[in-house]
């Protein structure tokens, strides 16, 4: 979800343009998007509170998920977390536990990446 600031920058971005493809090339989103907070803004007189994130049934197991992704620096797959999963009482699909997967290790990688530093003569 966009937030207030973000929603502000793409409705400014179609009032300059008055196009929903312009406006999201502009703002570097979906035009569908841009439709979408139009149609808000003009059938609420503003843009829409953000909404909330819903909890998914992976939320309780993610924890376990980023320890197994520590443990193997990064390198654990996404079809042995889900036969794990399963073990402790997961109860969603592979997909849900590829995604997360791939979410913690994105995260993992980030916070361990190489930086090169040159030698200063």
């Amino acid at each position: 979800m966009k937030s207030a600031k973000e929603a502000m920058e793409i409705l400014a971005a179609y009032d300059l343009t008055k196009s929903y493809r312009a406006a999201a090339a502009l703002a570097g989103c979906s035009h569908h998007t841009v439709a979408r907070l139009v149609a808000e803004r003009d059938s609420a007189g503003g843009p829409s509170t953000p909404r909330e994130r819903r909890p998914m049934l992976i939320d309780e197991y993610l924890p376990k998920i980023e320890e197994w992704v520590e443990h193997s620096k990064g390198r654990v797959r996404a079809d042995v977390a889900n036969d794990k999963l399963l073990v402790l009482g997961f109860t969603g699909t592979e997909r849900t536990t590829r995604r997360a997967v791939a979410r913690v290790k994105r995260a993992y990688r980030l916070g361990h990446t190489r930086v090169h530093r040159p030698w200063v003569c």
